[in-house]
């Protein structure tokens, strides 16, 4: 019995975990396989394959890296020699939720991919140029910094992009070499920024430096327009449970060709996120190096069909559409976006500003209380000043509405002065100009 039931359907709107799809729940209601027989390895060749197109990469080699027992006996065993560094978040998702000192869980999704990717392609001491914007960015840095890695950390306020400036002039200074890998966040869900990738190569090719270009597009990655080939991204990474619309338990990683030689080479302790393994399998054709969760590759090979079946362009150009619609409905509210400027808005998530004189916690937890809303916390900096309204994944238009309603209807108890009604007209105006018929039925 769900202790918290309310009647209908929770409405979850935070920008990850995100809604699973009807076909996706279905896909994984099934018992567990040896995953050693005939049918998964074959199973997972096709994922590996169609995985490479959410990243839309043709020489790009994917690593889907699950959450075993392994993973847990790795994580007692960093606990008994490293108990003072252990941080509550040890997901790369939204945590609204208070947790006992001595639970710690493991979910490889967006934080086990961060690691994949830097203990794979560098060496303890290398020097990094990282970029710190939000709250996700500073965990990845807290992250390298644990690793052992120089990390050269380039700080914006919250709310503004990467300062590219700064990096060209860094990459401009290094005659020498000495930064071993660019690290940014492709799109920082804590404030609602998306940074310019393609900029960023640029930069890297006007100056010809051999750099590696690491990329997290957690919750980028088949929302937002995401090239690694033409971008010349070395690594790429996502989770599970953003936009592909799965529970958490998969960090997916996808490494070009440079990356996979830098790997021979690299110094960095690894051992359940070591390339080497899987690589290994994958010549002998079974492909996992440890036990893979039946259910979600199940649960993947729907998400990528669904994602397919609408086609990547159109799910891209949906989350575009959605966004907008949010931020006319924030405007109508007569309420600010935390992002400061068009060029940096997501297409994923939106943080939205309160006056100093309410609390946004209250907001989050009013909105879950009263109308089974679930909507983003503000987070480290931002806490208590935004909320944040995730429109990423299997959604669509009445969806959002229901949503931005709702918040209406909060924003009103809070004491807040909105009209009802303003930020759905203005959303709605939007969306019945703009949304097409849905392929599969015209």
């Amino acid at each position: 019995m769900d202790y918290v039931n309310g009647p209908g359907r929770n409405h979850l709107f935070v920008p990850g975990p995100v809604n699973i799809p009807d076909q996706v729940i279905r896909a994984m209601s099934r018992n567990n396989e040896d995953y050693r027989s005939p049918a998964i390895p074959a199973l997972t060749k096709t994922l590996l394959e169609d995985v490479k197109k959410i990243f839309k990469t043709t020489s790009g080699t994917p690593f889907l890296i699950p959450t075993t027992g392994y993973l847990l006996s790795l994580s007692c065993i960093y606990t008994c020699s490293m108990l003072q560094h252990i941080h509550m978040h040890l997901f790369h998702c939204e945590i609204g939720a208070s947790y006992s000192k001595a639970h710690i869980e493991n979910g490889s999704a967006g934080t086990g991919a961060w690691e994949s990717a830097l203990t794979n392609t560098l060496s303890p001491g290398d020097r990094i140029v990282s970029f710190l914007i939000g709250q996700f960015s500073l965990l990845w840095i807290d992250q390298q910094q644990r690793l052992n890695f120089n990390v050269d950390v380039v700080e914006s306020e919250w709310g503004r992009g990467a300062d590219l400036d700064a990096l060209a002039a860094k990459i401009a200074e290094d005659k020498a070499h000495t930064i071993k890998a660019i690290c940014i966040v492709h799109n920082e869900t804590a404030t609602g920024v998306t940074n310019n990738l393609a900029t960023v190569r640029k930069i890297l090719d006007r100056y010809q430096h051999p750099a590696l270009f690491l990329v997290d597009g957690v919750s980028s990655i088949c929302a937002l327009d995401f090239r690694m080939d033409e971008w010349g991204v070395d690594v790429a990474l996502t989770g599970s449970q953003k936009a592909l619309s799965l529970p958490t338990g998969i960090g997916i990683v996808c490494a070009s060709g440079k990356a996979l030689e830098a790997s021979k080479t690299a110094k960095s302790v690894r051992v359940f996120f070591d390339w080497k393994d899987y690589l290994k399998f994958y010549k002998m054709g079974t492909y996992w190096p440890y036990t893979p969760s039946i259910q979600l590759l199940y649960g993947l090979r729907a998400a990528l069909d669904l994602l397919f079946e609408e086609g990547l362009d159109n799910v891209i150009a949906r989350h575009n559409r959605l966004a907008t619609a949010t931020r006319l409905a924030v405007e109508a509210w007569g309420l600010k976006n935390c992002t400061q400027k068009e060029e940096w808005y997501s297409d994923t998530v939106t943080a939205v500003v309160i006056p100093a004189y309410i609390d946004s916690a209250e907001i989050v937890r009013r909105a879950w209380k009263r109308y089974n809303l679930s909507l983003g916390l503000g987070l480290n900096k931002v806490a208590g000043k935004v909320f944040r309204i995730g429109h990423l994944g299997n959604l669509n238009e009445l969806q959002l509405l229901g949503c931005l309603s709702g918040v209406e209807m909060v924003l009103k108890d809070v004491g807040y002065p909105v009209k009802l009604g303003s930020g759905v007209a203005a959303a709605a105006a939007y969306l019945q100009n703009t949304t097409p018929l849905i392929p599969s039925r015209i």
